[in-house]
């Protein structure tokens, strides 16, 4: 439950992950490894300093950056989006009660020849926001097991839509996991098994600690 001063510290934390995101959408296209090292930069800083990060008091200490792969252009995609006819209800169990969520359309790319998708979804919540999950055979190994996320618009991470809808950008270099992985006190929507690819991603955030069990957290339903 947030209250008091907390309060105004998350909705500073909000603005400064939307600026972070802003940034990357106006440089990405003219030097898109740079504008990837500028996003670990903020992240690891904001992460460090800011009293809503997950990180625990005694971790930030400690805290010297988020480990990542290295920046690999080909795992930088221009997706086609396919707006579902009907879209597909789901719900995610949190701490606060049910996240409810809806498929609204499928993000369409080529990799390696063959043709792949991840479902773009719709949180059914006061405001609403996209969120684009991503698992890949890289999970429970090198990185977090339940997943990592791309979009989630309701915390302001927006890698950037055509005017029209129809095209979206899908860096797998911005992979990053959700803050249940960084302290048991937070917990999470985790990725749907339809959203989990069928290759590795080496690219984007991995573990920061080699015992990331994602079991101990709530996952996706109806998925």
């Amino acid at each position: 439950m947030v209250s008091g001063p907390y309060a105004a510290a998350l909705v500073e934390w909000r603005e400064m992950i939307g600026q972070i995101y802003k940034e990357i959408r106006a440089t990405h296209e003219a030097d898109s490894r740079r504008a990837w090292e500028r996003f670990r930069e903020q992240r690891d800083s904001l992460y460090k300093h800011h009293s809503c990060s997950a990180l625990t008091d005694a971790a930030k200490v400690e805290f010297n950056g988020f480990p990542n792969y290295p920046y690999d252009p080909r795992l930088c995609f221009t997706a086609e989006v396919e707006y579902s006819a009907n879209d597909t209800l789901h719900s995610a169990r949190i701490s606060e009660a049910e996240l409810p969520y809806r498929k609204i359309a499928r993000a369409n790319f080529d990799y390696q020849g063959k043709a792949h998708a991840l479902g773009i979804f719709w949180l059914d919540i006061y405001g609403g926001g996209i969120w684009i999950p991503v698992g890949d055979e890289t999970n429970g190994e090198t990185t977090y097991g339940g997943g990592r996320y791309l979009f989630d618009t309701c915390k302001g991470a927006n890698l950037g839509m055509s005017k029209d809808g129809r095209k979206i950008l899908l860096d797998m270099n911005f992979l990053y996991p959700p803050s249940c992985s960084l302290n048991a006190q937070w917990v999470c929507p985790l990725c749907p098994p339809e959203n989990k690819l069928p290759f590795r991603i080496e690219a984007g955030e991995v573990n920061m600690v080699a015992d990331a069990r994602p079991a101990l957290y709530l996952h996706a339903h109806g998925a």
